[in-house]
């Protein structure tokens, strides 16, 4: 029996174009992935020549891809002006309220502690009624007696000219007269003096009465105060609570947008770090299809068995007959 081998190749540009990827693939077998500059290589501890200078050549070649590819790069478009503007009003806003709030609780407590500059509280009930008098009642009593006591001596002096006239002036009759107009007038002055004295006392223990009344009036207001205080400060709660908001709003649009930045910046690192990979991808892809339109390549074996002695008997019959017609033609037409 024999045997019979078939072996199956495809075209010759094929088989180049199958080489040269081959070559490239195990080309990039040895060559490191690197996604920085020369610049941030450093040799590690233990490493050899050859690797060090590995990862320098695939530093450089990475940054002179980044720099091919930098039209190709991702980008993100920074914030809009109005956003930016937007964003800058939103922090302004953040804490205004503090300073109104501080001033409504300053009027508040102050309006509690203090009623023209005195002091609010139980001592200031025990105030005395001299403290309510005014500064200028000594004045006005001074006074007061002084021209009193012009009009009594202009009267005296009118009394002694009429004691002239008559002739009495100096007689033991004309002296009582002087004494007891005297004595009357002491007596009236005294009584002046007296009632400018009382009026005063009674202008003071009503004022001092005043002020009790307004204090205690104070002591409820100050009641009421306290329920605007607790107002005020649960309306700062809610202030500072809407301010948080705002500000994990702002901070999330700001997370958002650094976000997308490191994201181009990431994908461009990538672009620049597997782009040989990518191409050995592409143009394995590429052969994969030319190779599917080509017969397959392989090697088949087939077994062809010999010939029976009949065969060969009648195979050489044949080609006896063959010979001997080439060399005897038959004429095409009869005698």
């Amino acid at each position: 029996m024999a045997t019979e081998t078939v072996i199956n190749r495809p075209a010759p540009f094929v088989e180049d174009i199958g080489k040269k990827l081959s070559e490239q693939a195990l080309g990039l077998q040895n060559v490191p992935v690197v996604t920085t500059g020369i610049g941030g290589i450093s040799r590690q501890a233990g490493e050899t020549d050859a690797g060090f200078q590995s990862r320098q050549d695939a530093a450089r070649a990475f940054t002179t891809r980044q720099q091919n590819l930098s039209g190709l790069a991702p980008q993100v478009a920074g914030q809009d002006a109005l956003q930016t503007q937007a964003q800058t009003l939103a922090q302004q806003g953040i804490g205004s309220f503090q300073p109104f709030l501080t001033s409504a609780q300053q009027q508040a407590t102050g309006a509690t502690t203090t009623l023209g500059g005195v002091p609010l509280g139980a001592q200031a009930f025990q105030q005395d009624v001299s403290q309510f008098m005014s500064p200028y009642q000594q004045q006005v009593i001074d006074v007061s007696l002084a021209e009193f006591d012009r009009n009594k001596q202009m009267q005296e002096q009118q009394l002694r000219d009429q004691q002239a006239k008559l002739g009495a002036l100096g007689s033991g009759r004309a002296g009582v007269q002087l004494s007891e107009f005297g004595t009357g007038a002491a007596r009236e002055r005294a009584l002046l003096q007296a009632g400018l004295l009382q009026q005063g006392f009674q202008q003071a223990q009503g004022a001092r009465q005043q002020d009790i009344q307004n204090r205690f009036g104070l002591a409820t207001a100050q009641q009421g105060l306290g329920g605007f205080q607790a107002g005020l400060g649960a309306q700062q709660q809610a202030l500072q609570g809407a301010d948080v908001t705002r500000l994990g709003q702002l901070g999330s649009i700001n997370q958002v947008q650094r976000q997308a930045e490191l994201d181009a910046q990431r994908e461009s690192t990538r672009m620049a770090a597997f782009q040989p990979q990518e191409e050995l991808n592409r143009f394995a892809d590429i052969t994969t299809g030319i190779m599917g339109g080509m017969r397959g390549t392989g090697t088949s074996t087939t077994n062809v068995p010999n010939p029976t002695p009949l065969q060969s008997a009648l195979g050489v019959g044949s080609t006896l007959a063959g010979i001997y017609g080439a060399f005897n033609p038959r004429p095409l037409f009869g005698n």
